[in-house]
């Protein structure tokens, strides 16, 4: 018997960040609340998770929430049985995540606090709860904490050799840690922990840049699958519905620029669990404006109202809607002229961060690094104006249905600019 409605293609599954097994999944939650419950009865050890108990107890609103999206069976789910049972269970779990640093491996979950918030994400209560701000308020404060944890040295107990551990051979050659920065001879590779580790470095030589005098030749901004493709994209649309539009006033959060993209492309990829996490420009020019929108961490779409939304569509709806960091670039070529860079921070993602010279004013060469997500499961857009691209590379198409779609990699060619015209 299974609890849920029909499932799609799980980008969390097809990622690395969520095993491909129901079963796999299943079977970590059952081991991670065994854990938790060896601790029930004692105080919650986390100051962020204490604030997250007060409010579920003093705000009626979020407290009805809460009871509701555990009570309710989550659509677009196939779980064999119910895994939350009550608010002080999920206040457990989430309390456990904090001192936990991601896994290896194709049986283990990549995003702990997003295994736990699982089922909830996929109810209509949850739907509601993960967009209320203060729901989200406390789920930064949460993740922050967590993120300090994978920031300590503390956290790199899983660079170890074990089939579980980031240096193990397996390990090695999923991430292909021949590529990077790294001391060999260290017992965790000269890493100082989690997060520097999963924001490691391409030694020199890797990944050159695609054309770098050509400013008509667009790179890609980061190591990623590509997801989506939409043209003739409009000022204001129903993203949250199931043909996945984009609606450029809340994708860029009302920056002025929005009018020169009515009309354009939008493309979209999405960043692996085992691959590199740092951004770079897909053009030469000036940068305008960077920015981070305060958005949500786990919220869903929920379609029509009735069915979850499922995973083939989700990144679309999160673009929208999570927490983000807009880059406005002014490019060199006056076909292009003013772009769009947009990173996504989907799940566990504590912070978006600039580079130090992400500033108005800088200007960037091609393939100059703008920034990187701290531990999390991601997703970028890239914004263009109409009449930008002449054709883009085959690479660059998506291929969603295909679980094994090529990567692509950061810094090379995914489109040319149409010719600029003569005078």
């Amino acid at each position: 018997m299974s609890l849920g409605g029909a499932v799609g293609v799980d980008v969390r599954r097809q990622a690395g960040w969520f095993p491909n097994g129901q079963d796999d999944l299943e079977a970590w939650l059952a081991g991670h609340a065994e854990r938790a419950e060896a601790r029930a009865g004692q105080a919650l050890r986390h100051r962020s998770v204490v604030a997250f108990a007060e409010l579920i107890g003093t705000d009626p609103v979020v407290g009805m929430y809460v009871r509701r999206m555990i009570d309710q069976v989550p659509t677009g789910r196939q779980y064999s049985k119910r895994h939350l049972s009550s608010p002080e269970q999920l206040l457990r779990l989430i309390d456990e995540v904090l001192t936990v640093a991601p896994e290896f491996g194709s049986q283990t979950v990549t995003l702990p606090l997003g295994a736990v918030l699982d089922w909830a994400m996929g109810t209509p209560a949850g739907h509601a709860a993960f967009r209320d701000p203060r729901v989200n308020t406390a789920l930064k404060a949460i993740l922050q904490q967590w993120c300090a944890f994978l920031e300590s040295p503390e956290s790199l107990y899983v660079l170890n050799d074990s089939p579980t551990g980031w240096t193990s051979q397996a390990a090695r050659q999923a991430v292909g840690i021949g590529q990077y920065e790294h001391d060999p001879a260290d017992a965790h590779w000269g890493f100082t922990s989690w997060n520097d580790f999963f924001t490691r470095r391409f030694r020199d030589g890797q990944r050159p840049v695609a054309a770098p005098d050509n400013d008509k030749v667009i790179v890609s901004a980061c190591e990623s699958t590509p997801y989506n493709l939409r043209t003739d994209v409009q000022h204001r649309d129903r993203f949250w519905i199931k043909d996945e539009p984009y609606s450029l006033q809340d994708l860029l959060c009302n920056d002025p620029s929005v009018p020169q993209f009515v009309g354009g492309t939008v493309y979209q990829a999405f960043l692996s669990a085992t691959n590199y996490h740092r951004w770079h420009s897909p053009v030469a020019g000036t940068v305008l404006r960077a920015y981070l929108v305060d958005g949500t961490y786990y919220s869903e779409g929920d379609a029509d109202g009735t069915d979850a939304q499922q995973e083939t569509s989700a990144q679309t709806y999160l673009a929208h809607v999570a927490a983000r960091a807009v880059v406005i670039i002014d490019a060199d070529d006056p076909v292009i002229g003013q772009m769009a860079f947009i990173a996504v921070g989907m799940s566990e993602v504590s912070s978006c961060l600039f580079a130090p010279d992400i500033k108005p004013g800088h200007h960037l060469a091609k393939g100059e690094e703008l920034g990187h997500f701290r531990f999390g499961g991601s997703t970028h857009c890239l914004v263009f104006r109409p009449g930008t691209i002449g054709e883009f590379s085959l690479q660059a198409l998506p291929q969603r249905h295909d679980p094994n779609a090529p990567l692509v990699n950061v810094r090379s060619e995914i489109a040319t600019a149409n010719p600029t015209p003569s005078n």
